[in-house]
């Protein structure tokens, strides 16, 4: 009986220790399948959410989106706020055991905005305000004169043309993680297979399967790898919600992307301390193509932007905390107080009316009605979108506007839209960082996402003056007037203000109740015991 007794005490014991020791798994579905793994290639959040797990800036992200330090340690600022001179740490490594290093920053930085590679965050490096970023990106100087400057292997300095006052929080986007150049000048656009790749974030590139998973695993160089409890990351690209829904009620995913907008009030019911909502700093529009008719007539755009119902769009037909959008910076935008134009200010019955009288007015009638494709990457929440304000197109217009909806996936819509292949196209932008310029940069001229081809040098000169202008409420009010400019030329069509809703399993813990730019590092999640 003792004997018993000691084994069956032996075995608890044991079965605690391994539950203890198990590996911490956590499977996230990501919508599509991302374009790129290359930090200073990327575009769109299917890369950026994998990314933010492989690489670290030199400023990264807590869980509830305030700016840290991450590679580097400490920062000192020049008297006139334009030299930044940054201490990367020690023990800031490489997953394959290398030093990270200022000249992988420098290097990364200058690729960044080299027009030969053509990154299309290469704009990015001229709203950081960078010493001779946007001379370099007009092709009036070269390279090499970037403010970019590793004074040691430890010592970054960045040199500003002016004092910005969002570039530190800035500094955490993905597009500034610093990048191995002897494994690019070596692989090229392969560096980022699974068999070459290195990283310097919380996890490394274990498996790639294309349109299949992205696996990644704990990365035990990372100088903070005692914090990080979950051990492996599955990415899964399901574009589909009530697929990734399935797979979620299944357990085959911890996590999902999205949930349909149709399921919402149904979760809500039946496992609502799964269902978790985010407000988030980004805007749902679409893009009118300013270089094909009849969208380059401002009668046209304003009476497509009048003849829908924003309101009931976001309260019925979406329903997961999503606000109708009249102008383009959320009013969850720190320090932000969104500008009201004149056509909000109308009933929707009254913006009907004059959009119906502006596209007779541009000749287009149910006689000679305008025909034209809305594209949309392929998802079932774009589609109920689309097919939301064709229908109330439909219904104001009197058959005077007949909509096509047309669906590619992620990386052949990115590239049709980018090169001007369409007439009207959806897009979303979640800031960069929580300030209005992540937002109203988008529509400067030589911007490689002004998908609309919107030109306005007053608009471009507002911008660059609210890009030095240091005092809180100043910059701010010359947001409000840009945003303004936006809400009348209408180079896009504000829908609505963001909200993230998603599915996330009760064994998971750690995942945020405030973070305004939505993103979720793996490394602040764990799997409760």
């Amino acid at each position: 009986m003792k004997w018993f007794k000691l084994i069956t005490s032996t075995l608890f014991v044991c079965l605690l220790l391994t539950n203890a020791n198990a590996m911490q798994e956590l499977v996230r579905g990501n919508g599509a399948e991302p374009a790129t793994l290359d930090p200073t290639l990327g575009e769109g959040v299917p890369s950026s959410n994998i990314m933010r797990d492989l690489y670290e800036t030199l400023m990264s992200e807590d869980s509830e989106g305030n700016v840290v330090p991450g590679q580097a340690e400490s920062y000192k600022v020049s008297a006139n706020k334009t030299v930044y001179t940054f201490k990367i740490r020690d023990n800031a490594n490489w997953s394959n055991g290398d030093s990270v290093t200022a000249h992988d920053f420098e290097y990364a930085f200058k690729r960044g905005v080299d027009p030969k590679v053509a990154a299309k965050y290469s704009w990015y490096f001229k709203i950081l305000g960078i010493k001779n970023g946007a001379a370099i990106l007009d092709g009036k100087k070269p390279v090499s004169s970037l403010g970019v400057k590793a004074l040691s292997n430890k010592s970054l300095q960045i040199t500003l043309e002016k004092p910005i006052p969002y570039f530190i929080i800035a500094l955490a986007h993905i597009t500034t993680a610093p990048v191995p150049q002897k494994l690019i000048e070596k692989y090229g656009k392969k560096w980022t297979n699974p068999k070459h790749i290195i990283s310097n974030g919380a996890y490394k590139l274990k498996e790639w399967v294309v349109n299949e998973k992205i696996v990644l695993l704990k990365n035990n160089e990372y100088y903070a790898k005692d914090d990080v409890k979950i051990d492996k990351v599955t990415f899964v690209p399901i574009p589909e919600q009530s697929t990734e829904l399935n797979r979620y009620k299944a357990g085959e995913i911890d996590y999902t992307n999205e949930l349909p907008k149709n399921k919402f009030k149904s979760l809500m019911k039946t496992i609502p301390h799964e269902v978790k909502v985010l407000g988030r700093v980004g805007t749902y529009y679409y893009y009118l193509n300013l270089r094909k008719k009849p969208f380059d007539d401002i009668r046209v755009r304003r009476a497509l932007a009048y003849g829908f119902d924003r309101k009931v769009l976001a309260e019925k037909v979406l329903a997961t905390g999503e606000k109708p959008a009249y102008t383009f910076v959320p009013d969850i935008v720190s320090g932000y107080t969104a500008p009201v134009p004149a056509y909000q200010k109308l009933t929707q019955k009254q913006r009907e009316t004059k959009a119906i009288a502006l596209l007779k007015d541009a000749g287009i009638t149910k006689a000679n009605p305008l025909k034209f494709e809305l594209l949309y990457n392929t998802s079932e929440s774009h589609k109920r979108v689309a097919l939301a304000i064709a229908s109330m197109w439909k219904k104001t217009f009197k058959g005077a506007v007949i909509v096509t909806l047309k669906n590619q996936e992620w990386k052949t819509y990115l590239e049709e839209r980018s090169a001007g292949n369409y007439q009207v196209a959806r897009a979303g932008w979640i800031g960069d960082y929580n300030e209005g310029s992540t937002l109203l940069d988008l529509f400067t001229k030589g911007h490689s996402s002004n998908d609309s081809f919107y030109d306005n040098p007053e608009y471009d000169r507002l911008m660059n003056e609210a890009r030095g202008t240091l005092d809180n409420k100043k910059r701010n009010k010359l947001y409000q007037k840009l945003d303004l400019m936006i809400a009348k030329d209408l180079p896009v069509i504000p829908i609505y203000q963001y909200a993230q809703a998603r599915l996330v399993k009760s064994r998971v813990g750690g995942y945020p109740t405030v973070n305004p730019l939505g993103a979720i590092y793996t490394k602040h999640l764990y799997i409760k015991k």
